[in-house]
Parts: structure tokens; C-alpha cells; sequence
């Protein structure tokens, strides 16, 4: 099993409480499918907390579209694409870009 990055970027966050509860059982139904294969929940990003740092050092505040992330394991990028599918963040609007990671150290 390889561990895989889901990056998931844009959306919109639920405004009712109605819509949150719906929202986090989705979440609930989602990472108790996936089980094991689940490493890391993740988190959302916090909006306008970020900064971004270029190669020359030079320091701005802001970064890409990135709203939050998660890190599951899979068979293959077909699999973990497939896991990903059934990502919550999907039902409000948002993307998710599925990496493959390599352990270096």
C-alpha cells in the first residue's frame, strides 16, 4: 500500500447548522468506509492564514486555492482516485487533486 496526498481546493463551507450536520455525517459515512485505509482525516485550511514562499526568499501573504487536505493509503493512484471520489468536499464545490507520495528519509 503507497500513502496518498488528497489536496482538495475551493468550495464553500455550510451555512446553517442544518447543512454543517449534514455535511459532517457525509464525513462521518465517508472516513468510516474507507477504515484502515484512512491515515489522516486532515483538516480544512484556515482562510487568510497562509503565506507563500518563493525560491529567492521573498515572503507574501496568500498561497494558492488549497482548502484542506487528507492522506490515505491505497493499491494504486486508480484506487485512491476511486476512494476520493466519494470525498465529501466534492458536494460543495470543491476539487481534489490525488498524489502519490514516496518515502525519502
Amino acid at each position: 500500500m503507497t500513502d496518498y496526498l488528497l489536496l482538495y481546493s475551493g468550495g464553500s463551507m455550510p451555512e446553517s447548522e442544518e447543512e454543517q450536520a449534514t455535511v459532517m455525517k457525509a464525513w462521518d459515512v465517508w472516513m468510516h468506509d474507507l477504515g484502515s485505509s484512512l491515515k489522516d482525516g486532515g483538516n480544512p485550511f484556515a482562510p487568510g492564514a497562509a503565506r507563500t514562499i518563493s525560491a529567492d526568499g521573498a515572503v507574501r501573504d496568500g498561497a494558492g486555492s488549497a482548502s484542506g487536505y487528507s492522506v490515505i493509503s491505497a493499491d494504486s493512484l486508480d484506487d485512491a482516485t476511486a476512494k476520493a471520489q466519494g470525498c465529501p468536499v466534492l458536494q460543495g464545490g470543491a476539487t481534489v487533486e490525488v498524489y502519490e507520495t514516496f518515502s525519502v528519509m
